[in-house]
């Protein structure tokens, strides 16, 4: 029936009819051993519901940032909030605070979770574990589901390892560390599990939900039951509408295994420039389950670079090494956390120093020392409660100086810091006054190479240069590569960055790393180009790299 002799279309009334089914997660990558235990199948309806519930308010959020990004982009500086100044302006409220188990976070010990770090974590003498499944770990499908099986032994007192050589490994301390689990961020997908929606659209799962469900629905019961509960850090938050999203899927959470309202505990990183002006609102949306903030100071560097990468000159940091933490931002937004904790009854938990010993090395392990414990004794003196490092040697420095502030304190919340007025022009006064180096630009390229080709082995914690390196500190690497290039600048020696000057240091790195069969570096190298020297910036290198590289095929 040709147009011009088509029945006249009649209107139709009435519901449209709408196709519907039951939202289903799917497992879609390979069965290892015990991999059952974890991915059972209470579990994935545990995750089902997860998804069904807040996967739609995810995407929203994350649209969300986008748009701020855009918005700094093109010249509106963040500041703080009209909208929410009455929360700000209510001195009554007050956070939940410490959890059983999290009194006394003095110094907390940081790393991946497989078994190996698992148990030394747990040996460490640290007095919390951030049990890492977000920038400390490559996430591979081993490494994922493996991490979960790792902390559920280890929480039912199950975990021991031995390694290829032989040496045997098992949990001797008789206090170990309470467990604060971190899920990766929001922004963050899980291709090997596979979720579909009620309209039949199927998508990847939400890294977030997946770590976090896997192991709260494993394990809340069984920590409430050892005297400890279900902690988290929470990673990569913007606002306070992403707090209260996560607010929400605790709350859920605790309903759906029948434990009391409030039993969950956070502590979230404030690592991202807008976030930064959201910190009394993002408290104030996690109040009943939020114990404490946290100074994620290399990913907050590198929200600085991503954001005001194209704002023009006045914009770009010099050498990585020379963003400290003295710098007049990096100063404004860490009194600013402490002030804010401390007035809702929050813990404030200090960042992490990159430098780490090498006990082959008596000179190398000294200076770690001295630089972080010079880094500890600034936190502790600016009030914060405690503080992390990345390796079992550093606790003692860490742990002494915090001593001889709180001494038998468990921590030091009554601190308030009156004398801290930061204005939203201090939290962008990213002025240093130092040159961009030819020997800076080059240690970016080098370790950025280095990170990506371990992480890409499944490694997401690497010492190089006895720096201890993760997607963080990588992110800063690659993302000022890009700017320099895009803000046309020089070296002090007068080089000027193009991608043609970086195409001949990657050549140079390559020619310098030992090679051997199985490795990554050409891989590495492709993902290098992609992030540091496209025309586009990616919002985060691990997106490229987890799609192109890391997702199973069968």
């Amino acid at each position: 029936m040709t147009p011009a002799t088509a029945a006249p279309m009649r209107p139709r009334t009435g519901a449209l009819p709408t196709q519907t089914t039951e939202p289903t997660i799917e497992v879609i990558g390979s069965m290892g051993p015990r991999y059952d235990e974890i991915l059972t199948p209470e579990a994935i309806a545990f995750l089902t519901e997860l998804h069904q519930r807040f996967s739609a308010r995810r995407h929203d959020r994350l649209a969300d940032r986008m748009r701020r990004r855009f918005e700094i982009g093109n010249g509106h500086d963040p500041q703080f909030r009209d909208d929410p100044r009455h929360i700000r302006e209510d001195a009554e409220w007050k956070v939940a605070g410490a959890g059983p188990g999290l009194e006394d976070r003095r110094v907390e010990i940081t790393g991946p979770t497989d078994p190996k770090m698992t148990i030394n974590a747990l040996n460490s003498g640290a007095k919390v574990w951030l049990a890492d499944q977000e920038d400390a770990t490559s996430p591979t499908w081993k490494n994922v589901i493996e991490g979960q099986l790792s902390l559920r032994d280890a929480i039912r007192g199950e975990l021991e390892y031995t390694s290829p050589e032989g040496k045997r490994y098992e949990v001797t301390a008789t206090e170990t560390p309470t467990i604060v689990m971190r899920p990766r961020g929001w922004h963050l997908i899980e291709h090997h599990i596979r979720f579909t929606d009620r309209t039949g659209r199927e998508m990847a799962a939400s890294g977030s939900l997946v770590d976090f469900g896997l192991y709260f629905f494993h394990n809340a019961t069984q920590l409430i039951a050892n005297g400890r509960g279900p902690y988290f850090y929470i990673a990569k938050l913007e606002s306070s509408e992403e707090a209260k999203l996560w607010d929400d899927v605790f709350t859920f959470s605790e309903q759906y295994i029948g434990i009391p309202h409030g039993t969950i505990r956070a502590t979230v990183l404030i690592e991202t420039l807008p976030a930064a002006f959201e910190m009394e609102e993002i408290l104030f949306e996690l109040r009943d389950h939020i114990a404490g903030l946290n100074a994620g100071r290399w990913d907050y560097i590198f929200s600085i670079i991503k954001n005001y990468r194209g704002r023009g000159a006045r914009f770009v940091l010099p050498d990585r090494s020379e963003v400290t933490m003295t710098v007049p931002f990096m100063r404004a937004y860490t009194e600013l956390l402490v002030q804010t904790c401390h007035k809702r009854g929050a813990f404030a938990i200090g960042g992490m120093s990159a430098f780490i010993p090498n006990r082959r090395d008596p000179e190398v392990t000294q200076r770690a020392f001295e630089k972080v414990a010079a880094d500890k004794k600034r936190e502790a003196g600016d009030g914060f409660d405690g503080t992390w490092v990345a390796h079992p040697d550093l606790i003692p420095v860490a742990r002494a100086e915090f001593d001889a502030v709180l001494g038998d304190r468990p921590n030091q919340v009554d601190r308030q810091r009156p004398d801290v007025q930061v204005t939203a022009a201090d939290l962008i006064d990213v002025h240093i006054g130092r040159p961009v180096t030819a020997q800076g630009v080059r240690d970016n390229v080098s370790v950025a190479i280095r990170y990506i080709e371990a992480w890409l082995r499944g490694l997401g914690a690497v010492a190089l240069d006895n720096l201890m390196e993760d997607a963080a500190t990588a992110e800063i690497s690659r993302s000022q590569v890009w700017q320099w290039i895009h803000q046309d600048r020089s070296t002090a020696e007068g080089d000027h960055i193009t991608r043609e000057y970086i195409e001949g240091l990657i050549t140079d790195v390559l020619a310098e790393v030992e090679r051997h069969g199985d490795d990554r570096f050409d891989d590495a190298a492709e993902v290098f180009r992609e992030v540091a020297l496209g025309q586009e910036f990616p919002a985060f290198l691990t997106l490229p790299a987890y799609s192109k590289f890391l997702i199973e095929t069968r």
